[in-house]
């Protein structure tokens, strides 16, 4: 079994993949000392713990899957040293729910309870979640395809103890923790350095793959702030980066190499969005010539294999466009329902729309072949036919995409379909 070093070494040289070792999957879920004095913890997103020489901090602490385990691997590791303190990097759910077992232990064996920091946006996040716990448990079942009924949304959340906006430290044992804050995948996020130790944790501004900076169905992203956090990074000279997920990476050259290209991606993207926008052109041109460096894609680290590159874009236009797509016949649409049943009818019927839909998907047109299926679909809904074309394009499209985001949703559309639904978590 190879150690967290040689599988880093071996992603980073390209003997495996991001697709091989998804960096938003499971993982190893076991702990590993990757340098003095630092466990490194894998399950969906990374949980690490440092020993101060007077006690533990956790930077990131899990999902709630995670719980348990993570707290057995810290504890197989220091048997006695208490947790003194928390950091969460931002309020997503595979980050900050493993700190419930040491606070428990802390009462029993009367030690100070660990404190949690973060930034101050947390609070607002978390109460965010509790207020639309039906959205998220509908839009996390697209994103994963999760055909599971059953599937909710966490409810309880552990509130931050400590907050700053812009950046703190604070001092445990004989380390120093500097929190500073960049406005990147979330409003909220905590990139955290240590320089005794040259050792930084961005959270999920470094995620072994193309930022989740579009993410169709989340909360705005900040693609050019997101940038300049990562040249700040680079600039430290970290030696051991610890990514909110996939491995670390080793060696201050290859930490830089990594951050800049990364926020190299970013500028472009938003650069060239931007310079659209300037023309004031529609959303439908920005989103087809804009072009994401070539070079960068190829770096195993900047894969598209979670988000899409088409998704930075929208998301940098509703920054600085908002929501209308300067299509005017959008701006007060009739009801897709009504739109559809035009179109199937100026098409003389079902039948036909079905039969152009299976000649796109036998030339390979499955992009098109979805526009007119979801039209037929949601015309006919009771219709069968449609809905086992559906199914059969939508899944075909799936197993094309590089990015699982897309896939998943893509594929969660053909798993509606196959029992005779538009969606699964929305129940239409």
């Amino acid at each position: 079994m190879p150690t967290i070093r040689e599988l880093s070494e071996r992603l980073w040289n390209g003997e495996i993949t991001t697709q091989d070792f998804h960096p938003v999957g499971w993982g190893t879920r076991a702990g590993e000392e990757i340098a003095d004095g630092v466990l490194f913890y894998k399950g969906i997103a990374s949980a690490n713990t440092v020993d101060t020489g007077d006690g533990l901090v956790m930077l990131d602490t899990g999902a709630v899957n995670d719980t348990r385990q993570l707290y057995d691997e810290v504890r197989k590791w220091r048997p006695d040293a208490p947790l003194r303190a928390a950091v969460f990097s931002h309020h997503h759910v595979d980050h900050i729910f493993g700190v419930g077992p040491f606070e428990a232990e802390a009462r029993e064996k009367r030690w100070a309870r660990p404190l949690v920091y973060g930034h101050e946006h947390l609070d607002w996040h978390f109460n965010r979640y509790k207020r639309t716990l039906g959205w998220n448990t509908a839009i996390n079942r697209r994103q994963f395809a999760i055909d599971a009924p059953q599937f909710k949304w966490q409810e309880e959340y552990r509130y931050p103890d400590v907050t700053y906006q812009s950046r703190m430290r604070f001092n445990t044992g004989k380390l120093t923790f500097e929190l500073r804050h960049t406005r990147g995948e979330t409003d909220d996020a905590t990139w955290t350095w240590v320089p005794e130790r040259k050792l930084l944790a961005p959270g999920d501004l470094f995620i072994w793959a193309v930022p989740n900076a579009g993410n169709p169905q989340k909360v705005q992203r900040y693609s050019g702030e997101w940038a300049a956090g990562l040249r700040e990074m680079a600039a430290l000279g970290a030696e051991t980066l610890l990514p909110g997920h996939g491995l670390p990476i080793f060696g201050a050259g290859r930490i830089a190499a990594a951050l800049t290209d990364t926020a190299e991606l970013l500028e472009s993207v938003e650069g060239q969005v931007v310079a659209l926008m300037n023309t004031g052109t529609t959303l439908d041109r920005v989103i087809h010539e804009v072009q994401v460096p070539q070079h960068l894609l190829e770096k195993p680290y900047l894969k598209p294999v979670y988000d899409d590159p088409q998704f930075l874009i929208r998301n940098v236009w509703r920054l600085y466009g908002g929501w209308y797509d300067g299509e005017p016949d959008n701006l007060l649409p009739a009801p897709r329902a009504e739109q559809a049943r035009e179109w199937i009818a100026l098409s003389e019927g079902l039948d036909p729309v079905l039969a152009r839909v299976q000649e796109l998907r036998e030339a390979g047109n499955l992009r098109l072949a979805c526009h007119l299926v979801e039209y037929a679909v949601i015309a006919e809904p009771a219709s069968k036919e449609a809905h086992a074309l559906r199914a059969d394009v939508y899944s075909a499209r799936s197993k094309l995409q590089e990015s699982s985001m897309a896939r998943n949703i893509l594929n969660h559309a053909a798993l509606a379909s196959a029992q005779g639904k538009r969606d699964l978590a929305g129940d239409y």
